[in-house]
């Protein structure tokens, strides 16, 4: 069936059963985008920051620590930005911007849940201020790469990233010392200009997203070999 006889299917039904058509769809774009796993990922990560918190760790180990699964978290978020049915997804018109944004935003937010509850109590470095921020950014890097590169790099992104921010981190240390906003791990959690570029970040990379979405290639078109 294509997009149009769907469409003209749905519209066709009752209102009731529109409703329930949409929402069916919705969930079928869910599993589609591969969004069970992701949370299953971002638990993971929760879990296993809470875990390795019950670890004695020195001022640079800790501010690590957050960094490594907060990056995880962003790629796994990043990876639903991939649709793997190409003009079957289409039937959703108008809403799969929508769709796209809702899903990206609402992961965004149970990761940062996810990870702040998991560090509560466990005197995570910068706090859940430094968690929102850099899980923002990182996820805004990865859904930048999907755009822009496909979903199956989207991962290249915030693992390149984290590794110049593990530097950074290095650098206040051993000098000299990495200060630019745009390296916001590196930032105090307060910094309102690394607050503004994370953010900057994340807002470019759903909206990119939410428009465009994954750069991939549409399933249903033959190749050439």
């Amino acid at each position: 069936m294509t997009g149009d006889e769907t469409r003209n299917l749905l519209s066709a039904v009752a209102p009731g059963g529109a409703g329930r058509a949409r929402l069916r769809l919705a969930r079928l774009y869910l599993v589609n985008r591969r969004v069970p796993a992701a949370l299953a990922a971002v638990a993971a990560c929760a879990v296993g920051l809470r875990v390795a918190l019950r670890w004695q760790w020195e001022a640079y180990g800790a501010l690590q620590l957050p960094l490594i699964f907060e990056t995880g978290c962003a790629v796994a978020i990043a990876v639903t930005a991939t649709s793997l049915l190409g003009e079957p997804e289409r039937v959703t018109g108008r809403w799969l911007p929508f769709l796209r944004l809702a899903t990206a935003v609402a992961l965004t937010v149970a990761a940062v849940g996810a990870l702040a509850a998991a560090g509560a109590g466990g005197h995570v470095a910068g706090g859940a201020l430094e968690v929102l921020r850099n899980v923002a950014g990182l996820t805004g890097i990865g859904l930048l790469c999907a755009a822009l590169f496909g979903g199956a790099q989207a991962w290249a992104g915030p693992t390149a990233y984290l590794m110049v921010a593990l530097y950074a981190l290095y650098t206040q240390w051993h000098g000299p010392a990495v200060t630019t906003p745009w390296i916001w791990p590196a930032r105090p959690p307060h910094d309102l200009g690394a607050a503004l570029c994370a953010g900057l970040v994340f807002v470019a990379g759903v909206a990119l997203v939410a428009v465009r979405g994954a750069r991939d290639a549409d399933p249903e078109i033959p190749r050439s070999e």
